[in-house]
């Protein structure tokens, strides 16, 4: 029969009638076989869009095929049907989020069905029905009694005309993808799951898990697990309206503590608690500027290599604890409150965030560790004079080396493999109360309270 005579709707309808009537796409119970989950559709709109069949398409393939081989197959749909789509839907068309919820899930399920997906129905479910979300606040609580959920002030994209919280993506260009009006960051109390308790138990599954290498490293690099330690610095506050000089302390997390004598300034966030506490009367007013100028940046934004880097000096000044040199304290958007402590010492020798930004700002670049040359190291025009290159590294403020090697300008610790000044170094500052070993991740914990009206009920 030619295609163009091809009668699909007569057929499909019969056949997918057929499947209905005799359930042919039901997992069995307490039989083994294969589980296959397709992403759950956000019921936000009229109906599906292209992207949806596409997808599924490819799994109910691998379903069809498995049953085919006498496997049991579980290939349930779901609508995940909280959250800010469906919420933002229901504004758009003036309607309770609730009756729009029912109506596109009704008009989702029509269409899916009569594309012919083998699709066990019984396993429907829908994040909006309390028979559903009544095990995810079970679950929830769990975490909470184990510590895993907890509150606690964090800074949040917020939009001043809907007065609402936004996620990253949101955000474009630094205004609310719903209104258009510009954006501020802001401080609020919100619920956090405790992801980062499993950071270790994370990145060691991904030796058994058979995905490319390609993401398996791009999943390493989120969680960035780095090893270094905190180091205390004493900060000498500037003298407030005739007030008493007096002295704080900040943490920083380090993973080269053999350039702690290569220190030559500090950098806070500018959302960093002490900033305010720590900043000179003279310099008040442009760290406020400044501080107001980040707040419609988002992290990548803030962090980009390529972006020039951008500063303003707080009037304070921090002590080495290696040293007792006093180095000025700065704020920087390139450094995050949601990373480390968000503080950090300054390396412009040999970090070149910090080589990019000294250079700007001409502050004080101190080469401790030297770079053992090899002839294979040195560039073409100095390869009839490696001994000048090799000096010219040592000595050079115009390039930044961020490998290991030789200690120099670091006092006692001059001529050690820089590796073994890591230690020592920590060592000593431990024995003063300075430092301290330190296991760091990139992995955050989960902001989870940004679902506004229309989200899941939180049990507490």
């Amino acid at each position: 029969m030619p295609m163009d005579t091809y009668p699909h709707q007569e057929v499909e309808k019969k056949w997918q009638q057929r499947w209905a009537d005799a359930n042919v796409f039901r997992a069995t119970n307490g039989k083994g076989g294969t589980y296959i989950l397709d992403m759950f559709p956000y019921p936000s709109g009229d109906g599906l869009h292209v992207g949806h069949p596409e997808g599924y398409t490819a799994t109910d393939i691998y379903s069809r095929y498995l049953r085919m081989n006498g496997k049991n197959v579980l290939h349930p749909m779901g609508w995940d049907a909280f959250g800010l789509p469906a919420e933002n839907y229901a504004i758009k068309m003036g309607v309770h989020p609730a009756d729009v919820t029912a109506k596109n899930v009704a008009n989702f399920k029509r269409q899916i069905q009569s594309l012919g997906f083998s699709y066990d129905w019984e396993r429907e479910v829908n994040t909006t029905d309390p028979a559903y979300y009544k095990w995810t606040q079970w679950i929830f609580l769990q975490l909470y009694k184990r510590g895993l959920a907890y509150e606690k002030e964090a800074p949040i994209w917020w939009c001043p005309k809907d007065k609402t919280g936004l996620a990253n993506e949101e955000v474009v260009n630094g205004a609310c993808d719903r209104c258009g009006t510009a954006v501020e960051k802001k401080m609020l109390k919100q619920w956090m799951l405790k992801i980062t308790t499993y950071a270790d138990r994370l990145l060691d599954g991904l030796n058994d898990v058979e995905w490319p290498e390609g993401i398996k490293t791009l999943q390493r690099n989120w969680i960035g697990k780095s090893e270094g330690a905190e180091v205390v610095f004493t900060i000498e506050t500037p003298v407030q309206a005739g007030g008493d000089e007096k002295q704080k302390t900040v943490t920083v997390f380090t993973t080269r503590p053999d350039t702690l004598f290569g220190a030559t300034y500090l950098v806070l966030s500018p959302e960093h608690a002490l900033v305010k506490q720590i900043t000179s009367d003279e310099q008040k007013k442009d760290v406020e500027k400044y501080v107001k100028s980040v707040d419609a940046k988002s992290d990548l934004e803030r962090t980009s290599l390529e972006k020039e880097k951008t500063g303003v000096f707080t009037g304070a000044y921090a002590i080495n604890p290696v040293n007792n040199e006093k180095i000025p304290v700065w704020i920087a958007d390139y450094v995050l409150s949601s990373y480390g402590t968000g503080a950090i010492m300054a390396v412009p020798a040999h970090d070149e965030r910090d080589f990019a930004f000294a250079k700007k700002f001409e502050l004080l670049i101190i080469r401790v560790v030297a770079q053992e040359t090899t002839f294979g190291d040195v560039p073409p025009e100095y390869r009839n004079d490696v001994m000048g290159y090799a000096r010219k590294m040592m000595i050079s403020n115009d390039v930044c080396y961020s490998g290991e090697g030789k200690m120099m300008n670091s006092g006692d610790y001059n001529g050690l493999r820089s590796s073994d000044a890591r230690e020592k170094i920590i060592s000593t500052l431990q024995s003063k109360g300075l430092a301290q070993p330190k296991t760091q991740f990139k992995l955050r914990d989960w902001v989870f309270s940004r679902q506004r009206y229309w989200g899941e009920p939180i049990p507490l």
